[in-house]
């Protein structure tokens, strides 16, 4: 018998041994970026059927995890809680019990996820409760608790399938401050991407020794974005850049972008890494496939192929179950949306702000100058193309005019900062017109100077995204077309006749995302630093601009839109030419827009 023993546990483990080598473990990991709050198929600002949202993202998964011969892998990679109706309210409006999109994502079933910055948008209050409320990690390795510099957020997690060990790592774009009051990132420091990678990838590999390390970063692909490049410290879009200097990485997700993305490339030591990045507003989810084989000699799993794709959520139907747990909370913001605040007397549309003055901007203008009692206002279009009917005037109506949640600042600004910000503001927007048959916009060109058009859309590209395009109110000005960027405004006089001094101190009415340096209209433009930004701040609304212009609103009961007529664009007959010109270049003879900065832009 101890001879029958001595021969049978060699043959085990010989035996084990075959079984091991020949094993394969097929692994799928899908990622959802950008939600931004769409949750169901259902535009709640403009009453609409629509075919993405979480609820199709979830028939894809449920058709997924079902297949035998595969492991699913489900990550989020930031911008959940920001950007609809649904996401407001459940954050701002009815935050006492557990926030919607814990509970969807909950359901979902999703592994972990990265935080991004329009979740830190949001505030403390709002992503500090979201984080307990989540069943799995919340990640961002970058985002540094300055009271004891370790991760505020949890900075990687450990997914094991089958024996296999996968390490997630996240990591969040760090320009968060120059786009957001302190006050919502408070005790967080945001540090470099790639030095934070480089730390948190050679520790992994030691402490965790995983058989694939997956980058899962709020960050987008194009570094040169906002005229940074490869050497920019704390890079906004550094994921590519860690692709190719931090070896270890198998795949890496990318978000904040909104671009879609599936492409490799070689890294410094000479591997392949997979980038995947998925459109916004869950239209497409983006998805690794990768097979392992473990090899029985080195004791360790291989990768046998990875590949990447990138499925569209309009071919899945909304998933019945789904949608039937989340059908009162559509039911419920749906009737919050409809809630009537005024009439407003006449309609207003915002394509008219992409050439110049126009009553939906100048309405925003109106509202900012009576609520902070500023001398001057500062705003921009944030839609591309919306319409606010004439009659009454609703909630959803707000989240037309004012797209994102920012708050009002008052700031102190010169009479040759605002200049500068102006002179920035229109360099930006406007072409140099040679003559009247000239484009008045400045569009994204190719090598031989003809206008590129977008290969996802079609559609001819601008070179500034229209959210950036800001007027002033409260001076009157005109901005000369034939002249330079820098050498085109002149300003004549404040709006109530009042001598306009570049050495007088105003007060400013404008955004927190510019007064905190987004767009640049402020540092590259008035020659402010970053740093001094914070100093320049005379005050602050409590809650943001959308909440106050409601409250502005009620109060008011009837608005007539109008034009305030304080600035023109000169020569008029070439600005009215090139106006005509655009107009049927980016939106045609229909009211549908043709440009593909109608999509969910990334800010």
């Amino acid at each position: 018998m101890k001879k029958a023993k001595r021969y049978l546990l060699p043959l085990i483990f010989i035996l084990s041994g075959a079984f091991l080598c020949a094993q394969t473990v097929n692994i799928k990991i899908i990622e959802t970026s950008d939600v931004h709050g769409a949750l169901v198929p259902y535009d709640l600002t403009n009453d609409l059927q629509t075919n993405s949202s979480l609820a199709q993202v979830h028939s894809y998964i449920v058709s997924q995890r079902i297949q035998q011969d595969q492991e699913v892998i489900l990550l989020d990679n930031g911008d959940l809680i920001q950007g609809d109706p649904i996401s407001y309210f459940y954050s701002f409006e009815d935050s006492s019990d557990t926030h919607v999109f814990a509970d969807a994502l909950n359901f979902m079933g999703y592994d972990a996820a990265t935080i991004g910055n329009h979740d830190i948008e949001t505030g403390h209050n709002v992503y500090d409760k979201f984080r307990r409320e989540i069943n799995f990690p919340w990640l961002a390795a970058n985002a540094i608790n300055v009271e004891n510099d370790e991760p505020y957020f949890q900075p990687y997690t450990i997914i094991e399938r089958k024996g296999v060990l996968i390490a997630v790592l996240g990591l969040i774009t760090p320009s968060i401050p120059n786009w957001l009051p302190e006050k919502l990132w408070s005790g967080i420091e945001f540090e470099d991407m790639i030095e934070t990678a480089e730390k948190w990838v050679a520790f992994i590999q030691e402490k965790e020794k995983p058989d694939l390390i997956i980058g899962l970063f709020h960050s987008g692909v194009d570094f040169t974005y906002n005229e940074e490049s490869e050497d920019t410290y704390k890079n906004e879009n550094a994921s590519q850049l860690i692709a190719e200097q931090v070896p270890g990485f198998d795949v890496i997700f990318v978000g904040h972008d909104h671009s879609g993305w599936n492409f490799k490339i070689e890294n410094e030591a000479g591997d392949s890494v997979l980038i995947l990045g998925p459109l916004s507003r869950a239209r497409t989810v983006a998805v690794a496939d990768i097979q392992l084989e473990f090899d029985s000699i080195s004791g360790r799993w291989k990768q046998k192929n990875i590949s990447g794709e990138i499925v569209e959520t309009k071919n899945y139907k909304p998933d019945d179950h789904f949608m039937s747990k989340f059908l009162l909370n559509l039911n419920i913001v749906k009737n919050y949306t409809e809630t009537p605040l005024g009439q407003i007397m006449a309609s207003v549309s915002s394509k008219e702000s992409l050439f110049g003055p126009s009553e939906f901007v100048d309405l925003i203008h109106t509202a900012q100058l009576e609520i902070t009692e500023a001398d001057i206002s500062f705003a921009s279009p944030l839609s591309f193309n919306t319409t606010i009917d004439s009659g009454w005037i609703r909630v959803k109506d707000l989240f037309k005019l004012y797209h994102y949640e920012n708050y009002l600042y008052t700031m102190s600004l010169t009479g040759e900062e605002v200049d500068n910000y102006l002179e920035y503001s229109f360099g930006s927007w406007f072409n140099e017109m040679k003559d009247s048959s000239d484009h008045l916009l400045i569009y994204k060109t190719n090598e031989d100077g003809s206008i590129k058009y977008s290969q996802r859309t079609g559609s001819p590209e601008l070179e500034e995204i229209y959210y950036n395009y800001s007027s002033a109110a409260g001076i009157n000005y005109t901005v000369d077309v034939s002249k330079p960027a820098g050498d085109r405004v002149n300003i004549v006089e404040l709006s109530d006749g009042t001598p306009f001094d570049f050495d007088k101190t105003f007060k400013v009415a404008i955004n927190s995302y510019r007064g905190s340096g987004g767009g640049g209209h402020l540092t590259r433009g008035a020659g402010i630093s970053q740093d001094d930004l914070s100093e320049r701040i005379v005050a602050s609304t409590n809650r943001d601009i959308r909440y106050n212009l409601m409250q502005w609103i009620k109060e008011k009961k009837n608005i007539r839109p109008h034009l305030l007529g304080n600035w023109k664009i000169i020569p008029e007959e070439w600005w009215q030419k090139g106006k005509e010109k655009d107009y049927m270049l980016l939106f045609g003879n229909t009211s549908e827009p043709k440009q593909n900065n109608t999509e969910e832009p990334k800010r």
